[in-house]
């Protein structure tokens, strides 16, 4: 039995539902492919309008620029969505029932639904953002992106971390780029009991203000409020320890990723002028008392166990009475 186009064209796979036949299945799949290609051009052309109407003109930073691509990314999906819904006749009734099953599914995936409002929080709130340097954990690195359920972080021995977004919302993170690109830090030295504290202090501010990344003098541009807790580097006296009097030398440096570098400098740069003034970088020392009863003194044989092959004194036990 010979088939003709047309009858295949109007064939009908699902009994009962009159209207769903072979063209219209073709034609919804080219018409959403046609909505797919289209999207993607739309998000494209968005992303590049933004790039020269908006960001051109004014200076907007690359986390802030990152998160309103990605809403308008986000926006034009949606619009998408509501038209395929549309031309598939997805209706309330459908829709109800998708909910249920969204609903049933639910407990099974919750922490990516959760992921998913923590990523878009994220470029809304904007308190991380793409290009910030953060700490999440025991992990610190630059956010080269943040997506729809996680964000990725790249640290400073290229380790890509991938850190869901609803971490990056409920725990607690550390963003040392903050409002500003500038950060304060400090280096710890323990200098020895009897060392000249004025000494210690300006060597330490030496060390600190010859270095080319630290912030030494304070601009006009303090005056601003983003600045108004800019100073130049200065030394605290912290503490009495235990084995040597505890200085803090704080300065200024927008070099937040390259830190460890910074403050290694600081170090070598420290050592150096202290040793070419004598002061001693303490370190902890032990006095031990060693007590010994006479008895064991009556019980050795210091003859034989404490004279070398030389018959001189190997080892000088003193008595006192």
């Amino acid at each position: 039995m010979a088939f003709s186009l047309e009858d295949i064209l109007n064939f009908r796979p699902i009994p009962g539902l009159e209207d769903l036949t072979v063209s219209r299945i073709l034609f919804d799949a080219i018409i959403l492919l046609l909505i797919f290609a289209l999207t993607r051009v739309a998000i494209w052309f968005v992303q590049k309008l933004l790039d020269r109407k908006l960001f051109y003109f004014r200076r907007v930073d690359e986390g802030k620029k990152f998160a309103i691509k990605q809403i308008a990314k986000y926006l034009i999906y949606a619009v998408a969505i509501a038209i395929v819904f549309d031309r598939l006749h997805i209706g309330s009734i459908m829709l109800t029932s998708f909910a249920g099953l969204f609903v049933g599914l639910g407990f099974g995936v919750q922490q990516t639904f959760n992921d998913l409002t923590s990523g878009l929080i994220l470029l809304f709130e904007g308190s991380v953002k793409v290009g910030d340097i953060v700490k999440v954990d025991d992990w610190a690195g630059r956010v080269t992106s943040i997506g729809v359920r996680y964000s990725v972080l790249q640290t400073r021995d290229d380790v890509v971390v991938i850190v869901p977004n609803s971490k990056l919302i409920v725990d607690k993170v550390t963003n040392y780029s903050g409002n500003t690109s500038i950060t304060r830090f400090a280096v710890r030295v323990g200098v020895a009991y009897g060392s000249n504290v004025e000494l210690v202090r300006e060597k330490l501010l030496e060390a600190v203000e010859n270095h080319p990344d630290i912030i030494s003098d304070i601009p006009d541009s303090a005056q601003d409020d983003r600045w108004s807790d800019l100073e130049p580097p200065h030394v605290f006296f912290q503490d009495f320890g235990d084995n040597s009097l505890v200085f803090d030398v704080f300065f200024w440096t927008r070099q937040v990723w390259d830190v460890d570098r910074v403050r290694s400098d600081i170090r070598f740069a420290v050592d150096r002028l202290f040793r070419q003034h004598n002061i001693t970088i303490a370190f902890p020392q032990r006095d031990v008392h060693l007590k010994i009863d006479d008895k064991y003194f009556e019980k050795m044989n210091f003859s034989q166990n404490c004279l070398n092959t030389n018959g001189k004194a190997g080892i000088e036990a003193t008595r006192k009475d």
